[in-house]
């Protein structure tokens, strides 16, 4: 099965420090690097790394930054016939503070992914409707988001929705028309104006999204897992325990595997298992896509395991 992911591109500048520092101070970072990111990216990257045939929707900038993006692609495999290329416009970047204890504070600049447009959605449709799945997030254009949607809905293919980062003027209306929604539980809280501190809660959350439409919900609870509700379904998957070097990009990292792994099955509980290990070992490695296992990495750790 084909997948899409329709999503951003950016280029990550990490910097590591001990603590981040404090309004008005300045710390010495301990080390540097400048890598490919975005979320849609590094999700398309990861289901790539892992065998799945992808389709990739998005928009670069012609600077050194875009170029950077494309080639990136290119060489994990991602088909880019409609990675646009938008011109005089800076590349989208990400400032990321990674400290000692593997927690991460980021900002990001959309740049050239603020131009991909639903008319770029629309001149990729012949080929979107090839594919089995389609997964989006929300660091483009939230009009994008919803056409996409729609185009999905329209054309019954089933459409993942990531909505990271959590937006308060998305409309829960469009999240409910997706097949699967895979929050985090602060993006649940935004999402439903919900209290999710307690499973109960999470309960209620997913209660009011099935009441506007929604088939499942998954939702990542870092060190605690992930839970996977539906009409009459409850199901909870440990993730593993290890020493977390770098958490940036383990949500993305569980997407990307969970997509690769249910297009080939069909299967959530074990697109969840999978998942979970493949994020779980993404944190034990420093930045987002240069976390990421190839097939042959993640098959290797799995027969050991």
């Amino acid at each position: 099965m084909k997948i899409a992911v329709v999503g951003s591109t950016m280029i990550d500048v990490v910097s590591y420090v001990d603590e981040s520092p404090e309004y008005g101070s300045t710390v010495t970072a301990k080390g540097f690097h400048i890598a490919c990111g975005g979320k849609g990216a590094n999700q398309a990257v990861a289901a790539g790394r892992l065998g799945a045939d992808v389709l990739m929707v998005s928009a670069l900038s012609d600077d050194l930054f875009g170029l950077t993006a494309r080639e990136n692609f290119k060489r994990n495999n991602l088909n880019t016939k409609y990675v646009y290329e938008i011109k005089k416009v800076p590349n989208g970047t990400v400032m990321i503070i990674v400290e000692s204890s593997g927690q991460y504070r980021s900002v990001f600049y959309r740049g050239a992914n603020d131009l991909l447009t639903p008319e770029l959605i629309l001149k990729a449709a012949n080929d979107l409707k090839q594919c089995g799945l389609i997964v989006v997030q929300l660091e483009i254009p939230l009009e994008t988001v919803y056409a996409t949607i729609n185009f999905a809905n329209e054309n019954k293919i089933p459409v993942l929705l990531n909505p990271a980062p959590m937006n308060k003027d998305f409309s829960m209306d469009a999240a409910c028309k997706c097949d699967f929604v895979v929050p985090n539980e602060v993006e649940l809280k935004i999402l439903t104006g919900m209290a999710v501190d307690s499973v109960d809660d999470i309960r209620a959350a997913a209660k009011k999204l099935f009441s506007h439409g929604l088939k499942n919900l998954i939702v990542t609870m870092g060190e605690r897992g992930s839970m996977w509700l539906a009409e009459g379904v409850e199901e909870f998957v440990p993730t593993l325990k290890v020493d977390s070097v770098d958490s940036t990009g383990a949500g993305d990292a569980y997407i990307g595997c969970f997509v690769e792994t249910y297009a080939r099955t069909g299967n959530v509980i074990a697109s969840m298992q999978r998942a979970s290990k493949y994020a779980a070992l993404s944190v034990t490695r420093k930045g987002t896509q240069d976390s990421y296992l190839t097939a042959d990495e993640f098959e290797k750790f799995l027969a050991k395991n």
